[in-house]
């Protein structure tokens, strides 16, 4: 089976199951997202832990309790009160391998638990968020759809037409190409989402223009974690995209930036 076949066929699969999730909504969509998101953080502590020892087992226990908390209504505030909490726990466990064994690694292993909850984690717990909202459904069907097409556009176009290197020193492959038409396929599928929902045009194409950047600079930031890491993929449980963190590494800041527009500045 050819790479693209491949590729196809599990992109078809992950957008069936996104899209069933967010159209039923309640503990379906929590599931979903945190089946992806767990597996997600997994593959960043990962690919962090190669600097040094990270306690894993920590940071997934608190992810998971994030995002049921966030489907129950929990404020922020109740949120940020945990990611301190397990930044606690995590350096209490330090501090007595250091007394014991004279050894610890307590910056390391908070830094790398607490980014992986702030960068993974809390994207998806503002998806969760998001859905609960009278708007949620359309919100993110546009939201994941936008961002598919930049992607789906950005990759066709760059590896057929591709000739002007984008960020060479981090992702060889990207193109300027690929950039303007992953821009475009984003903007073109926001503009045809707004006449399906008979909403007006104009601020469902900027939220597209939005996705069409963000979502390809979120893409380059992972990318830059695989090179440090030096790795090519963040894991290879998706066949044809490698990890779940590569598959949706440009809905993660997409996602932030979109509850940070209907949820602070808009509200």
């Amino acid at each position: 089976m050819s790479e693209l076949r491949t590729r196809a066929i599990s992109g078809a699969v992950i957008v069936i199951c996104i899209l069933t999730g967010i159209y039923i909504g309640s503990y379906l969509w929590l599931v979903l997202s945190s089946v992806i998101a767990l597996a997600s953080l997994w593959e960043y502590y990962d690919l962090f832990s190669r600097f040094g020892h990270i306690s894993k087992g920590i940071g997934l226990i608190a992810g998971a309790l994030m995002l049921y908390m966030s489907s129950k209504g929990a404020s922020f505030s109740a949120v940020i009160a945990l990611l301190i909490l397990q930044s606690y726990v995590v350096l209490s466990i330090e501090t007595l391998r250091k007394v014991a064994h004279n050894k610890s690694s307590g910056l390391l292993n908070m830094s790398g638990l607490l980014s992986g909850l702030v960068f993974v984690v809390l994207p998806w717990v503002f998806l969760v968020v998001l859905r609960q909202r009278p708007f949620g459904e359309k919100l993110l069907f546009s939201l994941f759809l936008c961002t598919w097409s930049c992607d789906v556009f950005a990759y066709l176009v760059g590896r057929s037409f591709g000739k002007t290197p984008f960020a060479h020193n981090i992702s060889p492959k990207k193109t300027l190409e690929g950039f303007i038409s992953g821009f475009t396929g984003s903007v073109l599928c926001a503009g045809i989402l707004s006449l399906c929902f008979k909403i007006p045009p104009l601020p469902w194409i900027l939220l597209g223009a939005l996705i069409g950047v963000a979502g390809q600079i979120g893409d380059l930031y992972e990318s830059l974690f695989k090179r440090e890491a030096e790795v090519k993929d963040s894991g290879n449980l998706i066949p044809g995209h490698g990890g779940f963190l590569d598959r949706f590494d440009s809905i993660l800041i997409n996602s932030t930036l979109i509850f940070l527009v209907f949820e602070v500045i808009l509200s």
